[in-house]
């Protein structure tokens, strides 16, 4: 999360705005250039401090922020629904090996469903390829058969 859950950029910025601000009625008669800079400076700190509150608010919900672990989505090809899992934050070497050898299973299992619909899709493009082949040969049955109609017509 980071210092002050990431709001150092907001935090240092309201700073710099309050301590502007602060120094505004000190100085207001002191030069007219200055009163200037300070009208100038003092709303746009102001802006950017807001600015970086609401963006980092707007990634605190984008990302989460709120749990105290962290949570991993991992979608399933086989029965398209979300599974989480929970990562410990101290995790062993020996844990560290049964999720790789879990990994390497399921992973496996994934290479040869991939495999398995490689060879179907081949399968089935064989077929589109012979039922555009069936289809040219009764097209050209039929032309055959229209000018055989043609020439018996004409006789």
């Amino acid at each position: 999360m980071g210092y002050w859950k990431n709001h150092m950029a907001t935090i240092i910025t309201a700073g710099f705005a309050a301590v502007l601000t602060g120094l505004w009625p000190p100085f207001y008669d002191y030069a007219p250039i200055l009163n200037f800079v300070f009208i100038m400076a003092v709303p746009i700190t102001w802006f950017l401090a807001l600015t970086c509150w609401i963006s980092q608010k707007s990634v605190d919900y984008a990302t989460n922020h709120g749990h105290d672990h962290v949570v991993h989505q991992k979608k399933s090809l086989s029965n398209s629904q979300t599974v989480q899992v929970e990562v410990p934050k101290q995790i062993n070497l020996s844990q560290i090996q049964q999720i790789q050898n879990e990994l390497s299973g399921e992973l496996d299992e994934l290479k040869s469903s991939v495999e398995l619909k490689d060879d179907e899709i081949e399968r089935l493009n064989q077929e589109i390829s012979n039922l555009k082949t069936l289809v040219q040969i009764e097209s050209l049955k039929a032309e055959l058969a229209n000018l055989k109609a043609l020439s018996s017509k004409r006789k």
